[in-house]
């Protein structure tokens, strides 16, 4: 019996269709569950009973099942100045942290009708960070006033899984700034993290002067590209072919997986950060997998199409043949689109593999990062090589985080980094720079010889042949938004 095929129409009807209830799995039910938690029947919990429960730094309303007594946890505070109070949100928190998010970061309400959210449903769906993130801000008269908020996540540095401390939600009312709100939560926050065990921190910066004072620095870039319907590559034969998928495929999301495990600077998400993935694209975002002919993810590309401009959000591949059968696919929209418009996060300009190469491509500053933990750091740390007859010093500065200051050794025996801290007395194999060029320099941004040349790295010359085989060669991907 043939296959009937699907007109456009009913094609998007399906599509939307799908759409529609991935959201209702991602949002609705679990607002809905959310309600059911508030009623006094199904929050009772004895181990949540004020008498026999642990002090925490939040407070909590609870109710006993016998007494049916409203209790509540005083709150505890990390800093007190006049009328300004810090302190940890909790769920108690979420009209305020939703109210500050949205003025903060200017989202209006046509820019969630834009991209299909109600307000009921954005702050529902805020509401996981408050569960699973570290939230802390300052309150002036109960009234939040300025907030951090701090994602414990896992991140590939040079095929190294490292604990990564992902800053977001950075915001204060205008009214409230010139105070050093900021300051003090950021300092807070980097002592959360390094006690928390996350050696290294990421964070998309409003300000890139502001967080360099802090001693993050860039590690990634941007780039945006514009190729006209003229330009796109010819189709090259391959075996397999491309489908479009829901956007919680599994086949998708495994292909991100794979990719991230074996690709130096990208996140490897769990829920929370596909979350925050999709958090403000709209609801004709498509999905679409490339599988060999033996039907193998191999790669994917996230789009939508508006205004005959074929819109990609980002293209994974694992293989060349992937990479064609994308293309190949992007091409076959030929009819209906003028140029595609996507975003590339290698590092590396896409104008050479192209026949065209006059597109037009555009790079901008992406994601920050700062090594919270030194040592740790450069102890887990995949060098290229491990010189036994190397004993190498780094000095670093860094006045935020002032566990980090000082003179680490690092050597090498039987296959294992050894990171010591010593004396600052050293007069061989010292390399002194401040934290910033410390974590550009290891994440691969940028290369020893050029931070030298910029007077970023203060060190004898021959010392630039040993960190330039030390350190691996590859820039790093990094795609995700939180």
């Amino acid at each position: 019996m043939p296959t009937a095929k699907l007109t456009p129409i009913l094609a998007h009807t399906f599509s939307k269709y799908n759409q529609q209830i991935a959201k209702i799995n991602r949002i609705i039910l679990p607002k809905f569950f959310s309600l059911l938690e508030n009623l006094p029947f199904i929050k009772y919990d004895k181990e949540k009973q004020i008498s026999g429960f642990p002090k925490q730094m939040t407070v909590g309303k609870y109710w006993d099942a016998d007494t049916m007594m409203e209790e509540t946890r005083e709150h505890i505070y990390l800093e007190i100045n006049d009328n300004f109070k810090m302190r940890e949100l909790d769920k108690g928190d979420l009209e305020q942290f939703n109210a500050l998010l949205q003025y903060a970061f200017q989202v209006t309400t046509y820019d969630l009708f834009q991209t299909g959210w109600e307000q009921d449903e954005i702050k529902y769906a805020k509401r996981p960070i408050l569960e699973e993130a570290y939230v802390l801000g300052w309150f002036y008269q109960e009234k939040l006033a300025s907030m951090i908020v701090v994602y414990s996540m896992k991140v590939n540095i040079h095929d190294e899984i490292m604990d990564m401390g992902g800053i977001t939600g950075v915001a204060t009312y205008p009214e409230y700034t010139g105070r050093g709100l900021i300051h003090s939560l950021m300092k807070h926050a980097l002592d959360y993290i390094h006690k928390q065990k996350m050696p290294i921190s990421f964070l998309y910066p409003y300000s890139i002067p502001f967080y360099r004072k802090m001693g993050w620095e860039i590690v990634s870039d941007k780039l945006t590209f514009i190729v006209k319907d003229t330009q796109l590559p010819k189709a090259v034969p391959v075996d397999g072919m491309v489908e479009r998928v829901s956007l919680d495929s599994e086949d998708y999301h495994n292909v991100h997986s794979y990719f991230a495990l074996q690709r130096h600077g990208a996140l490897i998400r769990d829920a929370l950060s596909w979350e925050e993935y999709w958090r403000w694209d709209n609801e004709d975002i498509i999905a679409a997998v490339y599988y060999s002919r033996e039907h193998k993810p191999l790669g994917y590309v996230v789009y939508y199409i508006a205004n005959e401009i074929f819109h990609i959000k980002e293209m994974v591949y694992l293989n060349i043949e992937a990479n064609h059968g994308l293309w190949n696919y992007i091409s076959a929209h030929f009819s209906m689109i003028t140029q595609v418009q996507g975003d590339n996060y290698s590092g590396e300009t896409m104008a050479y593999l192209f026949d065209d190469s006059e597109i037009t491509e555009t790079i901008s500053p992406y994601i920050m990062a700062r090594i919270v933990d030194v040592r740790e750091f450069l102890a887990d740390y995949p060098y290229q090589v491990q010189p036994e007859e190397l004993k190498l010093h780094f000095l670093v500065h860094d006045a935020m985080a002032p566990w980090n200051e000082g003179d680490y050794m690092v050597s090498w025996h039987d296959g294992k980094t050894i990171c010591e801290r010593v004396d600052n007395n050293q007069s061989i194999n010292v390399v002194e720079l401040s934290v910033n060029t410390l974590t550009t320099m290891l994440m691969g941004y940028k290369r020893p010889t050029y931070l030298y040349e910029h007077e970023k790295i203060q060190t004898e010359y021959y010392m630039l042949t040993w960190l330039e085989k030390l350190i691996p060669v590859e820039k790093p991907y990094f795609s995700d938004y939180f």
